[in-house]
């Protein structure tokens, strides 16, 4: 199997995100979508699927690419941002809103996955800082199966 055949593997995904602000209750979301895995080779792995209306994103591709200890989250469509997690570490990116770019600052507290070619488990937590006030803590909890094809009965 070559390097192009390997590449953009079908999935489904579960993804759970939840938000917390002060002094109100943690606001979250499950989503059930399909998506793609693709292996970059160095053992990386790019995660994209399409957003809904059910996130206020809709017409937005959502990309994870898994570098080593870092995850990059890539919004691209009617939302573009980048957001850099690394456990320990904050990173500071641009997030453009219909108003305009803002700087946040982005501090992961955990980053943790078993994501292969298979599939598995990723585990993100960060807070988002605006002007070095902290404005939320946010966690992302996302499952990826590969979607089999259903014609793996009866051949031999």
């Amino acid at each position: 199997m070559t390097s192009i055949e390997r590449q953009k593997l079908p999935v489904l995904l579960t993804i759970r995100s939840e938000q917390r602000f002060e002094d109100t209750e943690p606001d979250s979301i499950e989503l059930m979508t399909e998506g793609t895995l693709t292996p970059t080779g160095e053992g990386g792995l790019v995660l994209s699927y399409q957003e809904s209306a059910l996130t206020g994103l809709e017409g937005t591709t959502t990309t994870f690419e898994v570098r080593g200890p870092q995850v990059i989250l890539s919004r691209t469509g009617s939302v573009n941002s980048q957001m850099v997690f690394e456990e320990g570490k904050q990173h500071t990116s641009l997030y453009e809103t219909p108003f305009g770019e803002l700087a946040i600052d982005i501090q992961t507290s955990r980053l943790r996955h078993s994501l292969t070619e298979r599939g598995g488990l990723m585990d993100l937590r960060y807070s988002i800082s605006v002007d070095h006030s902290v404005t939320g803590r946010n966690a992302f909890k996302i499952r990826v199966k590969r979607k089999h094809e259903a014609r793996e009965n009866g051949q031999s």
